[in-house]
Parts: C-alpha cells; sequence; structure tokens
C-alpha cells in the first residue's frame, strides 16, 4: 500500500531489523562508516529504516534530515535518533516527493534503499534538487549481477515474488546506470559482493560518490 506520506509493509518493517542485525555482523557496519566518513553540514537521508546509520554519522555531520516512509520503521528511527550523536529529524514522506526545499542540503545518503524506490528516475532527480551546488550523493545499494546465473536468478526474483516480500525491493536495478542517467557523475563506485546472510548469494553491491553534473 502506497499515499502521498509513505507506504506499509508490515511484515517486512518486523523482520527487517533483525535481518539488518545479522548483515552488520558479516560486515555491513563497515560499509555504512565508509560510506558516511567525511561528510559535513547539513545531510539527509532518503529510506532510513529504522536508523541503522545514526551512530555511523561522524559529528563534522551538523543536521542529519532522515525521510522513512514505512510507519513501524519510522517509529524505529525516531528512537535511533534519540540516541544519536548528531542532531537528527525523522520525517514521514517518499523519495519521489520529499518533503525538502530545493538546495536546502550539503549531502543526500541513500543506503541499500533505491532498489525499493517505485519511481528511480523520480527519486534521483528529487535528490538533485535538494541538493544545493556542490552538494554530493553518497549511495550504497547493492545491484543486477555482470555474470550468469545469478544475473538471471535476480530478474526472476525481481519479476516474480521478491518485491511482494522484502518491501518494495527490485534486486535487478542497475542503480549506477540510473544515476548516471539522472544527470549526476560518479566520481567514485566500489563494486564488490557481499553476502547479508550466510544463506544468501554474494550480490553486487556499489559504494561510492557522485554529483550533480
Amino acid at each position: 500500500m502506497s499515499s502521498s506520506s509513505g507506504v506499509s509493509h508490515p511484515v517486512f518493517a518486523r523482520l527487517y531489523p533483525r535481518m539488518q542485525r545479522t548483515a552488520a555482523k558479516r560486515g555491513e557496519s563497515a560499509h555504512r562508516v565508509r560510506l558516511l566518513e567525511g561528510l559535513r553540514g547539513r545531510v539527509f537521508e532518503i529510506g532510513a529504516g529504522h536508523g541503522s546509520n545514526f551512530e555511523h554519522y561522524p559529528t563534522t555531520v551538523t543536521e542529519v534530515v532522515a525521510v522513512e516512509p514505512e510507519p513501524r520503521l519510522r517509529v524505529e528511527a525516531d528512537r535511533a535518533a534519540k540516541n544519536a550523536a548528531v542532531a537528527t529529524t525523522v520525517l514521514a514522506g517518499v523519495a519521489e516527493r520529499l518533503p525538502l526545499d530545493d538546495q536546502s542540503v550539503d549531502a543526500a545518503v541513500a543506503c541499500l534503499v533505491l532498489c525499493t524506490v517505485p519511481d528511480l528516475a523520480a527519486a534521483l532527480r528529487e535528490i538533485g534538487r535538494v541538493l544545493r551546488p556542490g552538494g554530493e550523493l553518497r549511495f550504497y545499494e547493492h545491484v543486477i549481477a555482470d555474470g550468469q546465473p545469478l544475473r538471471s536468478v535476480l530478474r526472476f526474483a525481481q519479476a516474480t515474488f521478491w518485491p511482494r516480500i522484502a518491501g518494495g525491493c527490485h534486486p535487478a536495478r542497475d542503480t549506477a546506470a540510473a544515476i548516471r542517467g539522472a544527470g549526476f557523475e560518479i566520481e567514485r563506485c566500489e563494486r564488490f559482493p557481499f553476502r547479508a546472510g550466510a544463506l544468501d548469494p554474494p550480490v553486487p553491491h556499489i559504494l561510492g560518490i557522485a554529483k550533480p553534473s
């Protein structure tokens, strides 16, 4: 279910924090730290989930504005925000219509969320709209595999059952290409396999920085 202010995935929202804790123990926390290191000024995070990133923001960040559309996850994120070292506000909203003014943030953070956005191109346009001149997009996302058979497996999962059970996740997206197509220049991008769970395949992930062209 979706609306102008949010989406509801109640089953996934209950399971995701537990899944994320497992992934964190397998190395995901280190990826999050690398994603956020060096950030400064006012930052917004798109699709903050239950607030896993909040503890990792450097103190050079003056404010974090986090947008989370899923009600249950937003409650958890608001709780995490109260314990964050950096001043953090959690807002309801969807990626395609961000509740932020034009050119109002120094950086945007997309962390394992762009796979879930229904209209990825619209979301990336919104990110470009709210970034100040010279601002940057930090991204950490899982993406489509280059080789077989995993590429076909991810495409099959995306076309059938996976978005329905995984909070709208589309595992066969070429997110780096979408970022470039939205008018961003990717300045740095690392690509590496990562298993979020012991039984998961080594899905390709990308971690990097992009700036509006």
